[in-house]
């Protein structure tokens, strides 16, 4: 039997990686996207180019009615669920916390952490029912070590943590594993903003002297939501070239 895989925010950057290496692992996968709609079926369009299958799924993760639509509409043409994959997030970019709005720390807040939360939520029952399961959340170094002038950014990856080490304690007896994976500076669209001088600043800080790339951050989830993995949960790993934090 084909295993089975809900990505969330998987029409962009790590999400859309992450959806190319378990389709080329066999995997028949779920791509949710928020607005993109265009971007998602063009992946699913590739990966069933390619001999996989692949199913674009609509719907906001950070409102609980639209999270618990798209899980409901994956199981529907998967039956299971063997693995979850929270990659849906936004970035403020660099600020100062003063000049946070309340609007701002709400959305990020809503889509970093309601956004793993709601679809966790959703799932869970039916990984439960099956006494096995997967989740892999995606956090970042700064919800390790916080960054200044991304303190919002940082305390809502670092909620995510938590969620993710409190989680694997209490579904571990069910047979459903739970880790968080923790990426450095990745080249993706998230880090467009960073001018050149601060890209080769981060680059330079970095133990091997580049950035990382969105597939390198998939391999590592595909890692822990596979059987290689069947006895590692509660982790949180690091996919960052050594940078120290």
């Amino acid at each position: 039997m084909q295993p089975t895989v809900l990505i969330t925010g998987a029409s962009r950057g790590i999400g859309a990686a992450a959806a190319r290496a378990f389709g080329a692992r066999g995997w028949r996968v779920g791509v949710n996207y928020c607005r993109s709609r265009a971007a998602a079926e063009d992946l699913c369009r590739a990966l069933r180019a390619t001999g996989a299958d692949a199913l674009p799924l609509g719907g906001d993760v950070s409102d609980p009615a639209q999270a618990r639509a798209v899980t409901e509409q994956f199981l529907s043409s998967f039956r299971r669920i063997d693995a979850l994959v929270c990659c849906a997030g936004i970035a403020l970019g660099q600020m100062l916390l003063t000049d946070v709005t309340d609007e701002q720390w709400r959305r990020l807040f809503a889509v970093d952490v309601d956004g793993v939360f709601y679809p966790v939520r959703a799932a869970l029952g039916q990984m439960v029912r099956q006494k096995s399961g997967a989740i892999v959340t995606v956090s970042s170094m700064w919800g390790q070590v916080g960054a200044s002038c991304e303190v919002a950014y940082s305390a809502a990856k670092g909620a995510v943590i938590a969620f993710s080490k409190a989680l694997a304690k209490e579904v571990g007896p069910s047979g459903v594993r739970v880790n968080c994976v923790c990426p450095g500076v990745i080249d993706t669209e998230m880090n467009a903003h960073l001018s050149p001088a601060d890209r080769e600043a981060l680059r330079l800080e970095t133990p091997l002297e580049r950035l990382g790339t969105p597939e390198e951050v998939a391999e590592t989830i595909c890692f822990l939501a596979g059987p290689e993995s069947r006895f590692v949960t509660g982790q949180v790993l690091g996919v960052n070239g050594g940078m120290v934090i």
